[in-house]
């Protein structure tokens, strides 16, 4: 893939917007190349890297709309792509919610891009299967893992003057780790955009302790426990509040911030007031793109939930103008404040208790409370007097983030947890939370 710099890719938007004889033209650009290596049962079963750059236009004519994509860059596909953008727009049936194109938007560069990152190659990704597949020999055990790494960039434009150009980097790594009779599993998750945060042997050394200290699991009752949730597992399940912010959805009762009568929740609060949840493009643990390429609005700066209450709800140009708000870009990422222990020092402190490594499997049962199942995996122990004493049987839950958050006992030191994409990251705290809801046991590991 050819990286284009800023100037190149204006160039080419510029180009698109003078092609088009539409009433406005939308421009964005994508490229990126991602590298990977995975493997299973201690051997490397593929590697590759995938290189894809992609030009999307959207017109418009009045409220009627097209968009078009092409992956080649020369004048005639170029002008094929706008075309054929017209042509649909021009059959389309207008859209009843149609808003014209951004103005004015400063987007604030955030720091996205790592050159350590952007700089491995075949041989660093082979050393990261080496470095697991390693360790996990020499006690006995069997490893299966993906990394992978993301160098790219973006860019948006539109014929109001807009123009947005960021480069990103990105990597995640997953590994399993088990036994060869398949009775204990460990498991661990890693995120950075720089290279430079990341160890895959400190990594899969997590996951073979856990595969070593989760065999021989003991069944225990379901019910209520006291239970610390590692970032992982907090993710896996408060993530899936993070999209419920929507004020439209709220404001037509059809989410857990609708209020009975009509309107929504803003500033009624709904949690412990231990939690204190934010979007930050500027974070230097999670950076994301300064705009969101949906609306290019510009992102901001903007509390969630502010000691327990509901400080602000997301609205799109639509509905904001249709209810009198201002609307700003949606979210590319989400931190949740906690405080200074680890995951180790909150078992010390735990009389009574379950620990969970992941949750997984996780499916919706109530949209209007966020009521989710889900199950326990690879790793989960009981704790008694500050102490992991034995690997337990996993369990099914039924559990929503509201009750979750407001459960809360104690918060850790919050870590980054994401996938190997650049445009969604979390920040999140291990948590110890009361009353977490198994309802039954599982025999899968």
């Amino acid at each position: 893939m050819k990286m284009l710099t800023q100037d190149e890719a204006k160039q080419i938007c510029d180009k698109v917007m003078a092609l088009s004889k539409a009433d406005e033209c939308r421009v964005q650009i994508s490229g990126s190349q991602r590298g990977n290596v995975r493997y299973a049962r201690n051997s490397v079963s593929t590697a590759g890297l995938v290189q894809n750059t992609q030009l999307t236009v959207s017109v418009a004519f009045g409220k009627r709309q097209g968009t078009a994509s092409v992956n080649e860059f020369d004048d005639k596909s170029l002008e094929k792509a706008v075309r054929r953008a017209e042509e649909v727009a021009r059959l389309a049936p207008e859209n009843p919610e149609f808003l014209p194109a951004v103005k004015g938007q400063v987007y604030k560069a955030s720091s996205t891009y790592s050159a350590a990152t952007a700089a491995i190659d075949p041989e660093y990704r082979a050393e990261v299967a080496a470095a697991s597949i390693e360790l996990a020999r020499k006690k006995g055990l069997v490893a299966a893992g993906f990394f992978s790494d993301t160098t790219g960039f973006e860019t948006v434009a539109n014929s109001n003057g807009v123009f947005g150009y960021q480069t990103l980097t990105n990597l995640g790594f997953t590994v399993t780790t088990r036994t060869e009779d398949g009775l204990g599993s460990g498991w661990v998750t890693r995120s950075a955009n720089d290279a430079a945060r990341f160890n895959a042997r400190e990594a899969s050394e997590i996951a073979i302790e856990k595969a070593l200290t989760s065999v021989n699991a003991k069944a225990i009752e379901p019910g209520r426990y006291t239970v610390i949730l590692e970032p992982a597992a907090t993710s896996e399940i408060i993530g899936r509040m993070f999209g419920a912010f929507d004020a439209r959805q709220a404001d037509e009762g059809r989410s857990f911030l609708s209020k009975k009568g009509g309107g929504n929740r803003l500033g009624e609060k709904l949690f412990d007031e231990q939690v204190n949840l934010w979007a930050d493009p500027w974070n230097p643990d999670v950076p994301v793109l300064g705009w969101d390429n949906a609306s290019m609005l510009a992102r901001e700066r903007t509390d969630v939930i502010k000691r327990g209450r509901i400080a602000s709800l997301d609205y799109t140009p639509y509905w904001a103008e249709k209810q009198g708000k201002r609307a700003i870009g949606r979210h590319g990422n989400m931190i949740m404040s906690g405080g200074g222990k680890s995951t180790e020092e909150l078992i010390a402190s735990t009389k009574k208790g379950v620990l969970v490594t992941r949750t997984w499997y996780i499916r919706m049962v109530d949209p209007q409370s966020l009521l989710l199942t889900g199950l326990t995996r690879d790793g989960t122990f009981y704790i008694e007097n500050g102490k992991i004493k034995h690997p337990i049987k996993n369990f099914r839950f039924n559990e929503s983030p509201v009750s979750m958050l407001n459960n809360i006992e104690e918060l850790g030191k919050p870590v980054v947890i994401g996938g190997d994409e650049v445009r969604y990251q979390m920040m999140i705290p291990p948590m110890k939370v009361r009353d977490f809801n198994f309802t039954s046991l599982s025999d899968a590991v």
